[in-house]
């Protein structure tokens, strides 16, 4: 069985060079324990040489974002060669975040494509800005799905993995996340429109993350009673104690 997926996202923090360094210090006590997972850790582009070698016995590296092209001279832009010289192995494309400054889906279709060609895994986020009782977030997440990953053939779909990371519920607390009926119903879903996109046998094999409020508190109930193959994690990546209760509860289901 394929070891679950943990995904931090360090976002913009923390806010100096020392603070990475002690965060990564705390979670480097844990050792043991990631490694039973199947952790990437995407600390902010200054920190990624830092996180590349602190945390090289545990965790695989991640980043955030990444250009759309492979080639060519782009200020600021990181392409591919840059992040694989670092140790980069996965990539964040489309999150809710990058989306709400502009990003399309035209332009994460862009970037998975340099990603899988550059041997880096992309990691398509999608999500529905609210829920309605008509059941309307479905046609938009079947939008955004298909739209993000357009142009892909099965055989490239199977390096991919999904993240579900629903907006409505980002920075909520864990008691008004997502409940986890809801959260089965809408990775069946997922799996459906993959299936009929490159075939069940493809679908299977394309993890869905879930990506939205998940804290200590809830992590256990959202592993065991749906169909998810581990989480994104935002905030509560920053604090080693809650990560680590987090990792656990991945790990009770196996």
């Amino acid at each position: 069985m394929a070891k679950p997926i943990l995904v931090a996202n360090w976002k913009n923090h923390p806010g100096s060079l020392a603070e990475a360094k002690a965060l990564l210090k705390g979670l480097s006590k844990e050792a043991r324990l990631y490694k039973n997972l199947s952790l990437f850790i995407a600390p902010p582009a200054p920190y990624l040489e830092l996180a590349a070698l602190k945390a090289r016995n545990f965790a695989r590296l991640a980043c955030q974002d990444m250009a759309a092209f492979s080639q060519g001279t782009y200020t600021a832009m990181l392409t591919p060669d840059i992040l694989k010289s670092l140790g980069v192995r996965l990539a964040i494309i489309g999150h809710s975040e990058r989306r709400a400054l502009g990003e399309t889906s035209a332009q994460v279709v862009d970037k998975v494509k340099v990603a899988l060609r550059a041997g880096i895994v992309p990691l398509v986020c999608i999500g529905e800005q609210a829920r309605d009782v008509d059941g309307e977030h479905f046609d938009i997440l079947r939008e955004e799905l298909k739209s993000s990953l357009s142009g892909l053939n099965a055989k490239t779909a199977r390096g991919i993995i999904i993240a579900y990371e629903p907006v409505w519920v980002i920075g909520k607390s864990a008691k008004d996340a997502l409940p986890p009926a809801e959260l089965a119903q809408t990775v069946i879903f997922l799996k459906k429109q993959l299936s009929d996109l490159y075939g069940r046998s493809v679908a299977e094999s394309i993890p869905i993350l879930y990506g939205g409020a998940v804290e200590p508190e809830n992590a256990g109930a959202l592993m065991r009673e749906t169909y998810i193959k581990g989480f994104l994690v935002g905030h509560a990546s920053l604090k080693p104690e809650s990560f680590k209760s987090i990792a656990e509860s991945l790990l009770t289901k196996i």
